[in-house]
């Protein structure tokens, strides 16, 4: 029972998503802030019941916690990411911060760390114990640029919704007007930050994947695939569509890829033991 419950929730996000696209103003806003709260349900719901509270009090301090610290100390100052302030779409504030705000860092970082294990091998040990120096090193790249490249999604669709507003929005990447590359780079910072203190925090059990983290990756794949989608159909915002697709590609891509190769192999491996089994059976 408990392994369909983010099931449930990753089709109920699912659905708020394409609706998103069919709404507008005060509607659209409020269909934001129910989307983000059922990642953050999600995800950090998923943390607890496939890893137990200590993965899932990790993921709420270094994420949620860690989020509205480095998102108070941006507005109030401009560092990491440049001067700016949010509206008041966004619902309630504290420190100049909607509430929905750190919970949206927590809804992509948990499947953009499950993402990087499933890449590097899930567990590996050194001398008995821990993963590779090497292995180490690239979790935490991939998980960094997976959650840090959700961005240039995400900044361009909330910019032009008037969610948030730059100060000075110069130098941008190109197509891109409006968010200074000072906000991606600050996206890479933090999420560095919070990748490397996740899995101290966390434990051992975050360092492995298996079946239990299927709607996971299947949140991190469907937030790609759908994300380029909408920005070039729906949105109207083709340039984040290519920016978004290039940066995610760099952990979205190989999942995918090794996920396809892995149902393969299953599938191959269900085929040499037919003529084993059909044998077993007629000498029955």
């Amino acid at each position: 029972m408990t392994r369909r419950i983010p099931w449930a929730l990753f089709a109920v996000l699912v659905l708020a998503q394409i609706c998103y696209p069919l709404t507008t103003g005060a509607t659209r806003a409020g269909l934001t802030v129910a989307t983000v709260v059922l990642g953050w349900l999600l995800s950090v719901g998923h943390a607890l019941l496939s890893r137990g509270p200590r993965a899932a009090a990790a993921l709420v301090a270094v994420a949620t916690g860690g989020g509205f610290a480095i998102e108070a100390i941006g507005v109030a100052t401009g560092v990491p990411f440049g001067s700016y302030d949010y509206s008041g779409e966004l619902g309630p504030k504290l420190a100049g911060v909607p509430l929905i705000i750190p919970l949206a860092w927590t809804w992509m970082a948990w499947p953009a760390w499950l993402a990087a294990v499933r890449l590097t091998g899930g567990r590996s040990t050194a001398g008995g114990t821990g993963t590779t120096a090497g292995r180490w090193v690239g979790r935490i790249a991939l998980a960094t640029v997976g959650l840090a490249a959700w961005d240039l999604f995400l900044d361009p669709q909330m910019v032009a919704e008037g969610y948030w507003v730059w100060r000075d929005a110069t130098p941008a990447l190109p197509g891109l007007p409006g968010i200074p590359v000072s906000n991606y780079l600050g996206w890479l910072l933090f999420a560095v930050l919070m990748m490397s203190a996740l899995r101290p925090l966390a434990g051992p059990a975050v360092e492995r994947t298996d079946q239990r983290d299927h709607p996971m990756v299947a949140l991190y794949l469907w937030t790609y695939f759908s994300s380029i989608l909408a920005h070039a159909v729906f949105l109207d915002l083709p340039a984040s569509a290519l920016w978004g697709a290039a940066g995610m590609s760099v952990t979205a891509v190989p999942l995918a890829v090794t996920l396809l190769r892995a149902r393969r192999s299953r599938a191959a491996d269900r085929q040499d033991h037919e003529p084993y089994r059909a044998g077993v059976d007629a000498t029955r």
